[in-house]
C-alpha cells in the first residue's frame, strides 16, 4: 500500500472510529447509522433506518472477519490498513457490488425528496451526522464532487468520488475530497 493510499485509509479509519478510542467496533456502526437517521427524522421503526443498520452491520461482520487478526471483536487502524493491503477492495468492480447497496440506503435517508439527489445542505448533513465532517469540509467537498455544477450530487457521482477515493491516487480527483482534506 502506497502512502497516498495509507493516509486515505486512515482518514476513513477516524470517521469509524464514533467514540475516539482507537478501534472500531459494532457500537461504532450502530451510533452512526443512529445519527445518521435522527438527523434526517428516521425514528427507530424506519424501515430506511432498518436497512442502512442492516447493511453497516452486515459491513462490520464482514470488517470483524477479514481484519480483526487478534479476534478480540475490535478492529485497530493497523489491523483495518493490513487488511486493505491484503486485498480487502479487490476491484473497482466488486467494490461497486458492496457498496451500491449500502450508498442506496444512505441516500434513502438523506434524499428526502427521493429524485436521487443531494443539495449542499444535505450534503452537510450526512456528512456530519455520519462520517464528523465539518460544514466547510462538506461544502469544499461537495463543490468539487458536483461535476456537472449543477448545484447537486447524484448517486452516481457520490458513487464515482467514493471509488475513486479508493482506487485512484491523483490527488486531484474528486474523490480525494471526499472526507475533507487528507491528512499528512
Amino acid at each position: 500500500m502506497d502512502n497516498f493510499l495509507e493516509r486515505k485509509i486512515s482518514q476513513r479509519f477516524r470517521t469509524y472510529d464514533e467514540n475516539g478510542n482507537g478501534f472500531i467496533e459494532r457500537i461504532d456502526f450502530e451510533m452512526s447509522v443512529a445519527r445518521l437517521a435522527e438527523e434526517f427524522g428516521h425514528e427507530s421503526e424506519s424501515p430506511a433506518r432498518q436497512r442502512l443498520l442492516d447493511l453497516s452491520l452486515g459491513l462490520w461482520e464482514h470488517l470483524l472477519q477479514v481484519a480483526d487478526t487478534n479476534t478480540d471483536g475490535r478492529i485497530s487502524e493497523s489491523e483495518y490498513k493490513a487488511a486493505f493491503a491484503s486485498g480487502l477492495l479487490e476491484s473497482a468492480e466488486t467494490f461497486d457490488q458492496g457498496y451500491v447497496p449500502f450508498l442506496c440506503a444512505i441516500m434513502d435517508i438523506a434524499d428526502e425528496d427521493g429524485d436521487g439527489k443531494l443539495s449542499v445542505t444535505d450534503e452537510i448533513r450526512w456528512t456530519g451526522a455520519m462520517m464528523h465532517l465539518s460544514e466547510e469540509d462538506a461544502r469544499e467537498g461537495f463543490r468539487r464532487l458536483d461535476l456537472d455544477e449543477d448545484g447537486f450530487i447524484t448517486t452516481h457521482e457520490l458513487l464515482e468520488a467514493i471509488r475513486a477515493y479508493y482506487f485512484d491516487n491523483s490527488p486531484d480527483s474528486p474523490g480525494y475530497w471526499l472526507l475533507g482534506p487528507l491528512k499528512p
